[in-house]
């Protein structure tokens, strides 16, 4: 972004490689996080994991449809878009903004004040989590919550991640660079030929949709446990945030309070609506949070919060995580519907 502020490159000389590189390696990246995703595992979280991972989700949506009503004034009537696009990210991951950015064409620089809004916002969240966490005990005790569930839950994770000692090796980063890029030519054709029968999705959207399911039913199998799914996808992924980003020119940016003071209003919505029903269904801190964290900041943060906690639930941060890539690109796609319609 800084780079393309100071116009180091010429934006219409760079757009046909731009274009020619993001989608593919998008849907590719998509593909190999949805590898880490093992359904099986995430049912082993027990109800109350999974009710405090959705409560998180749809207060995250409320918060997101809230704040467009109260400042749509401000950061314009048309920012519904680039608050799909974020939403997505703050229910799972990047990955998932960068789908619903496809699917809703939503332009480069429309995106510049949403990455300001997610990495501050994010960030000052992180550090807020970070502390309460130390409050634990004082927080269980008011909610009533029952953490013994948790602990075995975290502890037979952490033996099972123990387990598989296998090493990384080039051979394991080839195939799933290969695999992800022949899914990604292979979903686009597949979404192109959908969205010739059924056109009420785009044909972006389908792509999206086939991609998913693809990586979903390739996790159930012993593909889904190549070493590597998670370094390869996360170089695709900053690979396609730097693309984005080098179409972004912030000295159109004089907008940044009004949305800075949009971010902090969906996660004051979002803390008290999980700070009430934790009370009203006793859930612990660490499930809050963690859920809350799962969502908004993904795989980076989520496993370093869970670790504050407990180092054994470390893998109970990333299962819930790895969830949010999984319904973050839905749930983006009907919060950005929601917003559109008070637009």
């Amino acid at each position: 972004m800084l780079c393309c502020t100071a116009k180091v490159w010429n934006l219409d000389a760079t757009a046909e490689a731009y274009n020619a590189l993001k989608n593919p390696i998008l849907y590719a990246m998509l593909f190999i996080m949805l590898l880490r995703c093992d359904l099986k595992k995430i049912i082993r979280l027990g109800p109350k994991m999974l009710i405090g991972f959705f409560s998180a989700t749809l207060s995250i949506g409320l918060g997101f449809v809230v704040a467009f009503a109260v400042m749509k004034g401000l950061i314009g009537s048309d920012a519904w878009q680039s608050l799909g696009a974020l939403c997505g990210s703050w229910m799972g991951g990047g990955g998932n903004m960068l789908a619903i950015q496809a699917a809703l064409d939503v332009p480069e620089n429309a995106m510049g004040y949403a990455l300001v809004m997610d990495s501050i916002c994010a960030t000052l969240y992180v550090m807020f989590l970070l502390w309460a966490i130390n409050f634990s005990e004082k927080f269980n005790k008011w909610t009533k919550a029952d953490t013994k569930l948790i602990d075995s839950v975290g502890k037979a994770l952490e033996a099972e991640a123990a387990a598989n000692t296998k090493p990384l090796l080039w051979q394991n980063i080839m195939i799933l660079v290969g695999s992800g890029l022949i899914v990604s030519a292979v979903s686009q054709k597949l979404g192109e030929l959908i969205n010739g029968y059924l056109s009420f999705f785009d044909k972006a959207t389908w792509t999206v949709l086939v991609v998913t399911v693809l990586g979903l039913v390739f996790a159930l199998t012993p593909f889904g446990k190549l070493k590597g799914t998670e370094e390869v996808s996360n170089v695709m992924l900053y690979t396609v945030i730097a693309l984005i980003a080098s179409r972004a020119d912030l000295s159109a940016m004089g907008n940044a309070p009004a949305w800075l003071l949009t971010g902090l209003i969906i996660l004051v919505i979002h803390v008290v609506i999980m700070i009430l029903l934790s009370k009203l269904l006793k859930i612990d801190i660490f499930t809050a949070a963690v859920a809350s964290l799962a969502n908004i900041g993904g795989t980076a943060t989520a496993p370093v919060l869970a670790g504050a906690y407990s180092s054994a639930l470390v893998p109970v941060g990333i299962i819930m995580a790895l969830l949010g890539y999984v319904i973050g690109t839905g749930g983006g796609l009907v919060v950005a519907h929601l917003m559109s319609l008070i637009a």
